[in-house]
């Protein structure tokens, strides 16, 4: 069992070839792949690829570098669309003050709006964060207590503080391509004491191909190699940690079947 947890398969780079980037994967042994949506354009054909391929799933949700054009994207429309039944998560979704591309406050209140869509619809919370780990935190800490939901902190690259708060929270944290780059020291410490129950893998395709595809398109197929290489720097054979994995996929997105 291998699973993309997280990848863009409507994106360019991938959508122009998508059925042989689906064979791809599939010959690599990826079985279940998790497509994501950042725009309300792209819910349409996220979905599509859900209906037309059984094993990928889909989300509905609003990238924070999408808020300040996505206004009318509140919960209750996000609520209508996650009804579908190949929708399985609320996002990606959260805060990014690295690009600062969406008024930060306008992120803030897109990002409360997705995560009471996820304590509605009961459905894994996605979460996009980068430069803004205070924020983040303190806004999951907030909402939490308002009522609980679940969720995946992805493409993990911040600190080990943030992960411990996102842990305590009862977050996954997903490790994606990037903890197979040479100047990754500090994630890959961080990714050594992942918990195995609460440890997720993608590849964010197209984006960020792992050692040794680094400089190429990023392909669901190369969640093998993120995979290996995580299951050599944690001591146990590759088998288990996609096992483990897997079955942690399935646990948090209880809305999908293998």
């Amino acid at each position: 069992m291998l699973v993309d947890s997280h990848c863009h398969l409507n994106y360019a780079g991938l959508v122009e070839d998508q059925a042989a980037v689906l064979a791809r994967a599939r010959t690599s042994g990826v079985t279940t792949m998790l497509n994501i949506a950042t725009r309300e354009s792209e819910w349409g054909a996220v979905i599509a690829t859900a209906e037309r391929e059984a094993d990928v799933w889909a989300t509905v949700g609003i990238h924070p570098h999408e808020a300040d054009t996505h206004a009318a994207v509140d919960t209750a429309r996000l609520v209508a669309a996650a009804a579908h039944p190949r929708v399985v998560g609320i996002g990606e979704t959260g805060l990014d003050y690295y690009y600062d591309r969406s008024d930060r406050e306008r992120q803030r209140t897109s990002f409360r709006s997705h995560i009471a869509a996820a304590r509605e619809t009961g459905l894994p919370l996605i979460v996009h964060t980068r430069n803004a780990e205070d924020d983040t935190a303190d806004i999951l800490a907030d909402e939490m207590g308002r009522g609980a939901f679940a969720g995946v902190i992805h493409c993990f690259t911040a600190s080990a503080d943030f992960a411990e708060k996102a842990l305590d929270l009862g977050f996954y944290i997903s490790l994606s391509g990037i903890v197979t780059f040479r100047s990754a020291k500090d994630l890959q410490a961080t990714a050594v004491t992942l918990p195995a129950d609460r440890l997720l893998i993608e590849t964010d395709a197209p984006f960020l191909a792992p050692v040794p595809n680094r400089g190429k398109t990023c392909e669901p197929a190369f969640v093998a190699d993120t995979a290996r290489f995580l299951a050599e720097l944690r001591g146990v054979d590759t088998s288990r940690l996609q096992e483990e994995t897997g079955r942690n996929f399935f646990t948090l997105f209880g809305k999908a079947t293998g």
